[in-house]
């Protein structure tokens, strides 16, 4: 198997860490090498074909404008490489500091191709989706694989620079406001986007003749949100049996709940607090 991660230093990721609390993203380059990253562009076709065959299909009408864009689910059961980045420590670290604990779930870990011709989808955050306003926290954020190059003309993510601080669905743009507002997450191969799942963004048209765009989203988020899978059903017992304690516990396929791992103080396991009684 090729090389999977390359240096990245203490520094730079103090400076990732700094840079997702102050701009809501960031990026780090070369967190896996430009071979590795053409092994998994390998393997995603490869899982595409298989997720075919097996009758999920790899484009949904309803979201996506034309059969450009190739979406690939449950990315975990069909290739172990994916278990590999969804748990990489570089990945889990920025996890862990964007979301303020060492207790998350995973919450979903798909693939989008974006193909020459392919068009955008529309403006939307993650945490929108998953609870409703006000979005006070980073309860949950994107760690976005670059499998090829990204930049704005073969379909990068396009995301509102600031719209992390937006708490309500009022503070968003018009839509002719919003057009003016956007800008490209441009990165190599091989480098992560770290993305605040409150920070508005859109899958950008990919204009080129011949280039496509391959990025992975690993979705985490806080554990006493739902997370986007169920992992206890859209795993197999196959693929579950080889996963790691640890691994068990960010998909919640333990028999036991979130119980002991919900970020915030319980009153009632503070020793010496006079916690009313029911």
């Amino acid at each position: 198997m090729a090389t999977t991660t390359q240096t990245v230093t203490p520094e730079q990721l103090a400076e990732a860490k700094a840079n997702f609390k102050k701009d809501g993203f960031t990026i780090i380059p070369n967190v896996i090498s430009p071979e590795k990253a053409k092994d998994v562009m390998d393997r995603l076709w490869k899982a595409r074909d298989e997720s075919e065959r097996r009758g999920d299909p790899t484009h949904l009408a309803w979201l996506d404008p034309n059969e450009s864009n190739v979406r690939v689910f449950y990315l975990m059961n069909l290739d172990p490489v994916f278990l590999e980045l969804i748990s990489h420590p570089v990945a889990i670290e920025m996890v862990k500091a964007g979301l303020g604990s060492d207790n998350f779930l995973i919450s979903n870990f798909t693939a989008n191709i974006a193909r020459p011709g392919s068009k955008s989808m529309g403006l939307h955050s993650d945490l929108s989706l998953q609870c409703p306003a006000p979005w006070e926290k980073t309860w949950a954020l994107n760690v976005i694989w670059c499998i090829t190059d990204i930049y704005e003309e073969n379909g990068a993510t396009m995301y509102i620079p600031g719209s992390h601080h937006w708490k309500n669905r009022e503070d968003l743009p018009s839509p002719e406001e919003e057009q003016k507002l956007y800008k490209p997450f441009e990165a190599k191969a091989g480098s992560i986007v770290v993305m605040d799942g409150r920070l508005w963004h859109n899958s950008g048209s990919n204009v080129t003749k011949d280039v496509d765009r391959a990025l992975l989203f690993g979705a985490y988020n806080a554990p006493f949100l739902r997370g986007q899978v169920n992992w206890g059903v859209g795993l197999s017992d196959e693929v579950k049996a080889t996963l790691s304690p640890q691994l068990k516990e960010w998909l919640g396929v333990n028999r036991d709940g979130n119980l002991g791992v919900v970020t915030g103080e319980n009153d009632i396991f503070v020793e010496g607090k006079d916690v009313p009684r029911t």
